[in-house]
């Protein structure tokens, strides 16, 4: 997709501050190295997609994440709903406030750089009056698709990580006029049992595939 841009969410990976539901049973070193290996298996399958633009709204310093072929804008303060509004607000302005933009997080993995091209695929040919939402078995959501940045203001307002985060995300997207249409239903790393079910999804060949198998492994040899 030519003309739209992907827009990638993230911490940067830091022991106590990434992935914290993780642990127990991670360690806080762990649940890091999980939460990095996801953001690279993440940003190279974002690279991988044709778009015009890509985006990582960051917060924390870039450390050793590879950020190649990205502009890099800071997160603000506030909670998760803010900060999901506001980097919509910092992708979607000047030139290209137009453009169509799908936002995801580190969360995911395992998705291709074939599901998102779909995904755009379905945001661009959607009239100028929708969104796409991709939701997660937990009630959440993992993906959101806008053409206009002004509808991205209502996420301030929903409550996150919550059971009703996306059936209330949708119905406030809907309060502002938008026609909300679906993505694939994706699961997202949360607990640890979430890893292990992203990781056995992802290519062998993947961060996220061999390093949730080495801290299972760490995991099942820890003493009681």
């Amino acid at each position: 997709m030519s003309d739209a841009q992907l827009l990638v969410i993230t911490k940067a990976p830091v022991p106590g501050r990434s992935k914290t539901r993780l642990t127990p049973p991670c360690t806080p070193e762990q649940a890091a190295a999980i939460a990095a290996a996801a953001v690279g298996d993440t940003l190279d399958a974002v690279r991988a997609t044709t778009v015009a633009r890509r985006v990582v709204a960051l917060d924390g310093a870039p450390g050793d994440l590879d950020l190649a072929g990205c502009t890099v804008v800071p997160q603000v303060e506030g909670d998760l709903g803010r900060r999901l509004a506001a980097a919509f607000d910092a992708a979607m302005t000047g030139a290209d406030a137009a453009r169509p933009t799908l936002l995801i997080g580190m969360d995911t993995p395992q998705v291709t750089a074939d599901l998102l091209a779909g995904c755009l695929d379905r945001l661009v040919a959607a009239d100028p009056g929708s969104a796409v939402l991709g939701v997660a078995p937990d009630g959440g959501w993992w993906a959101l698709g806008l053409r206009s940045p002004a509808p991205a203001a209502v996420l301030a307002e929903v409550p996150m990580s919550r059971e009703d985060t996306a059936e209330r995300t949708r119905a406030a997207l809907e309060h502002v006029g938008l026609e909300v249409l679906d993505l694939p239903v994706l699961t997202d790393i949360d607990h640890f049992p979430d890893a292990i079910a992203v990781a056995r999804q992802c290519h062998p060949g993947t961060r996220t595939h061999r390093v949730v198998a080495e801290v299972a492994a760490a995991i099942a040899g820890r003493p009681d």
